[in-house]
């Protein structure tokens, strides 16, 4: 236990000088978790940021350790395991999901609609759906069976959901006011790129890939324009996530994609100036977990 305390460390911590521990129960916690990384914000009754922290997690090598992690996390944490909140939402990332068009979707299909995507060990992992309104997409997904019921049992007396991370990257693209037809939506994740194409509030594309070096970017991004049939010098291509606006990343990104501008915060939540440290197209997936219902 001692030696994995170690293997998480906060990057980032922001708080609004207004937020209250005493209020929780008027606050929404919003929580993602992955294989190197965790980070959680805090939205109060006005939909107000009121504390955004981010994690990596360090040496973590499998499902135990990253448990074990996370158990050492929220026990060292102020309110992680306060049980009185408004509501809590959880987002996984992982590659063990899909995506069914809800019209679609039989709930008893779930395990096989999943097992064409994603090979699972239902001895281990437990199968987990998730629906999208606006673009009537249905997402299921795995989480570990330990880390689902250790969640669960955390937050059993509360308002409680478990998303997948493509759900909440969905649901905020398609929140977005641009949907034109030559618009790709992209965001740059630890590790992994997720591509999206939305149209007039219906998801046309999403996908995500494993990155490993810079010039894996420019191929995927480009193999989705091709395969959508957009043209590479007039398609406008959003980005979110951990790039950097003036960063050698996104200035070699230009040279390839002519039309590349930065995404926006999430509309529905507010940010006082205290924020104004963090890039307006960071955290996109966390924040949209808000809109989910």
């Amino acid at each position: 236990m001692q030696t994995l305390a170690a293997n998480y460390k906060l990057i980032k911590k922001v708080k609004d000088d207004r937020f209250d521990d005493e209020r929780l129960n008027d606050h929404s916690l919003l929580i993602q978790t992955g294989p190197k990384d965790f980070q959680l914000a805090v939205i109060d009754s006005e939909n107000r940021l009121m504390l955004l922290e981010d994690y990596a997690m360090g040496n973590v090598m499998s499902h135990e350790e990253l448990l074990i992690a996370l158990q050492d996390l929220f026990d060292a944490h102020a309110i992680l395991k306060a049980g009185f909140w408004k509501e809590v939402k959880i987002g996984i990332k992982n590659g063990k999901f899909c995506q069914v068009p809800t019209e679609l979707f039989v709930e008893a299909s779930a395990e096989s609609y999943l097992k064409q995507n994603a090979t699972i060990d239902t001895s281990k992992e437990k199968v987990l759906c998730c629906t999208n309104q606006r673009p009537n997409s249905t997402t299921v997904f795995a989480i570990q069976n330990e880390l689902h019921h250790w969640l669960t049992n955390i937050y059993k007396n509360t308002a409680f959901n478990i998303y997948h991370q493509s759900t909440a990257l969905i649901e905020g693209v398609v929140n977005e006011s641009k949907m034109g037809a030559n618009t790709l939506f992209v965001y740059v994740d630890r590790f992994k790129l997720h591509v999206l194409s939305a149209q007039q509030g219906n998801l046309v594309y999403y996908n995500q890939f494993p990155i490993k070096q810079f010039a894996d970017y420019v191929k995927y991004i480009m193999l989705v324009l091709k395969g959508l049939n957009m043209d590479q010098q007039n398609s406008e291509i959003v980005l979110w996530g951990y790039i950097g606006k003036n960063s050698p990343h996104s200035q070699e990104l230009v040279k390839y994609i002519r039309n590349v501008s930065f995404g926006g915060r999430p509309k529905n939540i507010q940010f006082s100036y205290l924020f104004d440290e963090i890039q307006d197209h960071h955290f996109f997936d966390l924040l949209s977990l808000h809109l989910l219902k």
